[in-house]
């Protein structure tokens, strides 16, 4: 009597391939789009995180902005004041030699 050995990997092998190629297909398939459903939430998260923080650094420079803009009005003013003072008034400035201080006791 002979005995043969037979390997348990390969009958399970040649029973896929023979019988069951179209679930291993299946099987194949679900993992890839398993991996990459995964990858993909990934990035999206990485990107939503992104986009967060350059809305926020846009709102932090369009405050700036604003300020900068407030700023330049309240130093046009001062501008206008001033010509408007030498222009239309004639004043000058005065040499600091010339100055007189006035002390009231």
């Amino acid at each position: 009597m002979i005995t043969k050995k037979y390997s348990l990997i390969k009958i399970i092998g040649n029973d896929i391939f023979q019988n069951g190629i179209i679930p291993l297909i299946l099987l194949i398939i679900i993992i890839i789009s398993s991996i990459l459903i995964i990858t993909i939430t990934h990035k999206t998260r990485i990107l939503t995180s992104q986009k967060n923080l350059i809305i926020e650094e846009r709102e932090n420079l369009d405050i700036e902005w604003r300020n900068l803009i407030l700023e330049k009005k309240s130093l046009e003013n001062h501008i206008r004041i001033e010509r408007f003072s030498i222009e239309k008034l004639q004043m000058i400035y005065v040499d600091p030699a010339q100055e007189h201080i006035v002390i009231i006791k």
